[in-house]
């Protein structure tokens, strides 16, 4: 198995020792990501609705830098410190994803890095020359 990093500087920077994303065959995994600004490095300004789009740019980002698309997308994983804000996650998702739509998860958690009310990571699987999807 070889795995191969992921790196871009149109999302924000690893904050730790890990990967902006990791690529194992045609599978890429996307770290989480939180609402920042990848150039300021610090939480968007806004309320939920901007936090929510900033970390579907940020994954979009890094999904684009391994050579795929956020409609490549096949798990997500929503972590929310506040399940009140799964509808507002739903109206938002239908902007940057069409059917079929990934598998996903929503999780509600006591607390996310920076204080920020959201976070997503994801799986990717990049489409194969050899195969038609």
């Amino acid at each position: 198995m070889q795995k191969e990093s992921i790196h871009t500087e149109s999302a924000p920077q690893a904050i730790g020792t890990y990967s902006q994303a990791v690529k194992v065959g045609t599978t890429i995994y996307l770290s989480g990501q939180i609402p920042l600004d990848p150039v300021s490095m610090e939480v968007v300004t806004g309320d939920i609705s901007a936090h929510i789009k900033q970390v579907f740019d940020n994954l979009t980002a890094v999904a684009q830098a391994a050579g795929g698309e956020l409609q490549d997308v096949v798990k997500l994983n929503v972590f929310l410190t506040d399940l009140s804000y799964f509808p507002i996650v739903n109206e938002i998702m239908g902007q940057y994803f069409n059917q079929p739509y990934p598998a996903r998860a929503v999780i509600g958690v006591a607390a996310l890095p920076k204080g920020v009310s959201v976070e997503m990571d994801a799986v990717m699987e990049l489409k194969s020359p050899e195969y038609n999807y």
